[in-house]
């Protein structure tokens, strides 16, 4: 079975094409700066075990445009992996917020989206862009089924206490505001591929992504019961450039005593904040390299976003009764030995032995950074959203 795996963005599509049961892709890409001149397109195909790569720079317009070379390429010649459009079976999409109408994976169909035109408000900067992409995926490859894959939907499982806010009822019935949590493919992803590693058939696992959006979940028998990012994306974890949980009281100072309007207040706590705001750099490889300098705000920023990690793995270890593994995936996750550490240090009383070495080196794959007589085990695991969203198409599929 064919399946093309779109996850379309306000100015970019990443993609990724795979021959299921075979969980290999057979190409990945992605379309960056679209709306842009300065345009690009990168696109890896596997074929005949030889890896073809190419790299263009042109103008594209918008994401038809985009989708359009996409499958130019999956075509062509020398590189392609189709011979015409009609051979996808199925374009999985990944979709950021479901709302409380969609917690599991949807065939896209005109009634879907007239509900997926609903979640807008929930998550204007993915929700557009997501549904843009199933538009022009419609087009382009026309005899395939499309399939939504919720982020949000992982987190159905959340109990009440744990997705309820305790402000009057009204709201939560009549507004549907909750928790619905962010990131729920990858962690859905990473807690599996803990789950099969460990071997154990009853598995209690604090996963962490950590990336530009940060969250961290707490899941038990494969079912999440907590996570850090509620209503939206900025409850939690300090971010890139989200500042995480703060107290609301500081949202009334800055509109009534500095005389912020809301839009002001949503640009500072989403777009000025977290490490961007505190050290001036949202990238941590940035942050680090200034450390190394002997910046004393670098060093605290670190320590800070370490800490409050720390503090939900504490959280989340009573709220699961003890812990078997936390997983470290996502950019910052997998690549920042520093912030692993600082994680993972004065965490004995959970039952980690931490290993410095093991956490020192490069490595592909899963690996551990605890030590073999460590209780909880400490795991570096890479996320592959797009081969979860391919697996979860595949099982729909086999299932209808």
């Amino acid at each position: 079975m064919n399946i093309l795996v779109v996850n379309s963005g306000s100015s970019s599509i990443k993609y990724q094409f795979f021959r299921m049961p075979s969980t290999t892709p057979v190409c990945t890409g992605m379309v960056d700066r679209i709306g842009l001149e300065t345009s690009t397109i990168n696109y890896k195909a596997q074929i005949n075990g030889e890896e073809h790569a190419v790299s263009l720079s042109m103008e594209i317009a918008d994401h038809e445009a985009a989708l359009k070379e996409v499958n130019t390429l999956l075509m062509d010649a020398k590189v392609g992996v189709i011979s015409n459009p009609a051979e996808i079976d199925i374009v999985g999409h990944r979709i950021v917020h479901g709302g409380e109408f969609f917690t599991t994976t949807t065939v896209i169909t005109s009634e879907v989206k007239e509900k997926l035109k609903q979640t807008f408000q929930l998550a204007p900067l993915h929700n557009p862009s997501a549904f843009l992409g199933i538009e022009v995926a419609g087009k382009i490859f026309d005899r395939a089924t499309q399939i939504g894959v919720f982020d949000t939907a992982f987190f159905q499982t959340l109990p009440a206490e744990a997705y309820r806010y305790a402000i009057p009822t009204a709201y939560y019935k009549d507004y549907n505001i909750r928790v619905y949590g962010f990131h729920g493919t990858s962690h859905k992803y990473v807690s599996a591929q803990a789950a099969a590693y460990l071997n154990k058939s009853y598995s209690r696992i604090i996963t962490v992504h950590l990336g530009n959006g940060c969250s961290i979940s707490a899941i038990k028998n494969g079912k999440a019961i907590d996570t850090s990012m509620g209503f939206g994306p900025l409850e939690g974890l300090i971010m890139g450039t989200r500042s995480g949980s703060i107290d609301p009281t500081i949202v009334f100072y800055l509109v009534n005593q500095l005389g912020y309007d809301i839009e002001q207040v949503s640009n500072l706590l989403n777009k000025r904040s977290g490490m961007l705001g505190l050290t001036g750099f949202s990238d941590m490889r940035d942050v680090r390299a200034r450390i190394q300098e002997g910046d004393a705000e670098a060093k605290l920023a670190y320590d800070m976003y370490a800490y409050r990690i720390k503090k939900y793995i504490g959280a989340y270890a009573a709220a699961l009764n003890g812990v078997d593994a936390i997983v470290f995936t996502a950019g910052v996750g997998e690549n920042d030995a520093l912030v692993r550490k600082l994680v993972c240090s004065d965490l004995q009383y959970l039952g980690v032995d931490f290993d410095e070495e093991k956490n020192g080196l490069a490595a592909k794959g899963i690996r551990e950074i605890s030590s073999g007589d460590s209780a909880v085990k400490v795991l570096i695991i890479p996320t592959n959203e797009e081969l979860e969203i391919a697996n979860q198409c595949y099982e729909m599929s086999a299932d209808r």
